[in-house]
């Protein structure tokens, strides 16, 4: 049976702009310009004979018509997806690729992950350290990352989201400051840094007190290495594992996701 031609860049640009409700925000996702967006949204409305969008005092609103295509549009999507994970995947069941900060690793992610091939012999896995790597670029199974929700990724909190203040036995009475973690009000960063991974190496080291993620320290603190001096208290950022729904979906990533988040 021959098959229709579908504009298939235009319908990924549609999706973007109904998701956004935004030309602006579509474009900046697609990493093109808004009037590239505003040709092609013209260009499917001509192709399919109606209108998707109208102009309100509010601002863009899908019509009808664009919402009676738009789930079956995106499930679409999500089987194109699927089919190139599942060609990209073949027969590496066994193997995953994660990306998780370098300190998260060594702290937690190592010591499960050797427990999950205690029970999974043959597992392999590629690790990278760039947390924020492209899915798709990197052949990317599951990202950890420290954010405030999943975004437009399916995800789960490794443990709730708190924060402490260590400092390691005897260390100077100074504030160790990294990105991401806001200092009390007049305090001063004697000591900054740029992540949480060196915050943690100069906690440790007694260069002073830091506030951090409480699952990022937890076994320091076990191990007496560091010390709680307020907390923990409920926190904005959380350790989340995510991943884009078709990798999800597979078998391998829900096995893995079950286990580190028993």
């Amino acid at each position: 049976m021959k098959r229709t031609h579908l504009p298939l860049n235009a319908l990924r640009v549609f999706d973007a702009a109904a998701r956004h409700l935004s030309f602006t925000r579509a474009a900046d996702e697609l990493a093109v310009t808004p009037a590239a967006v505003g040709q092609q949204i013209r260009a499917l409305e001509d192709h399919l004979g109606t209108v998707l969008f109208r102009r309100t005092s509010k601002g863009l609103e899908l019509t009808d018509e664009a919402l009676a295509g738009l789930d079956a549009l995106r499930e679409g999507f999500l089987k194109f997806e699927e089919s190139v994970q599942a060609m990209q995947a073949g027969q590496a069941s066994d193997r995953y690729t994660i990306a998780a900060p370098r300190e998260f690793y060594a702290q937690w992610l190592s010591h499960r992950l050797a427990k999950f091939v205690e029970g999974n012999p043959g597992v392999r896995f590629q690790l990278i350290a760039d947390e924020n790597a492209d899915f798709t670029e990197t052949n990317l199974d599951v990202a950890i990352r420290l954010v405030d929700g999943p975004g437009d990724l399916e995800g789960v909190e490794l443990a709730p989201a708190r924060r402490v203040v260590v400092a390691a036995p005897g260390a100077a009475d100074q504030w160790i400051q990294w990105p991401g973690a806001p200092l009390p009000d007049g305090a001063e960063g004697m000591v900054q840094v740029a992540n949480p991974g060196q915050a943690l190496s100069s906690a440790i080291a007694g260069l002073g007190k830091a506030v951090m993620p409480y699952l990022l320290v937890e076994e320091a603190i076990e191990a007496g290495r560091l010390e709680v001096l307020e907390g923990p208290d409920e926190g904005r950022r959380a350790y989340w594992l995510v991943a884009p729904l078709p990798q999800w979906r597979q078998k391998k990533v829900k096995s893995l996701v079950a286990f580190l988040t028993a």
